[in-house]
């Protein structure tokens, strides 16, 4: 028989609440800048902005996935509707022909470029606007200590895949 786990503090209750609160409102609303302005669901702009990100504009498919936290097969169906609009190309990679590269065009640069700006202003007015630096510096620390802990067990879509 399995023992009971102990309860929450209220003060874990508390924060465990409003942070998937946050998270509930946050999120439809960024979407919804993000349909708007770029026509892009928020795993496409989740994908554009890391190949943005990248020095050379693509990554491997499979490292896509591990840093969005979204499953490989989701991921492709996703690539694929961005690929039929132009805005990246994929293709085999030349050091594993198992691997697929992914790679932003120019005309994906250009739907970035378009929805950046409401983007940086959704956030700033829904997440950061009751916070000052110092709040802001501490929601970072936490939430990466957060992340480091849940990224060293992660389900398969949130984990490194293991280089051979």
């Amino acid at each position: 028989m399995s023992e009971t786990p102990e309860s929450l503090t209220p003060t874990q209750l508390g924060a465990y609440f409003a942070f998937t609160e946050v998270s509930s409102l946050l999120r439809p609303a960024v979407e919804q800048q993000l349909r708007e302005a770029g026509e892009l669901s928020y795993v496409q702009f989740q994908l554009l902005a890391r190949l943005g990100d990248a020095p050379d504009g693509h990554q491997r498919m499979t490292d896509l996935a591990d840093g969005v936290v979204y499953s490989r097969s989701g991921l492709t169906y996703q690539a694929q509707l961005l690929e039929q609009r132009g805005l990246i190309t994929r293709s085999p990679s030349p050091d594993d022909e198992r691997s697929t590269v992914v790679a932003i065009t120019t005309a994906g640069r250009d739907v970035l470029a378009a929805v950046f700006p409401g983007h940086i202003q959704a956030v700033r007015d829904l997440l950061f606007a009751t916070l000052d630096d110092a709040d802001v510096g501490e929601l970072a620390r936490i939430l990466g200590r957060v992340s480091e802990h849940l990224r060293a067990a992660p389900p398969r879509s949130a984990g490194r895949r293991r280089k051979a």
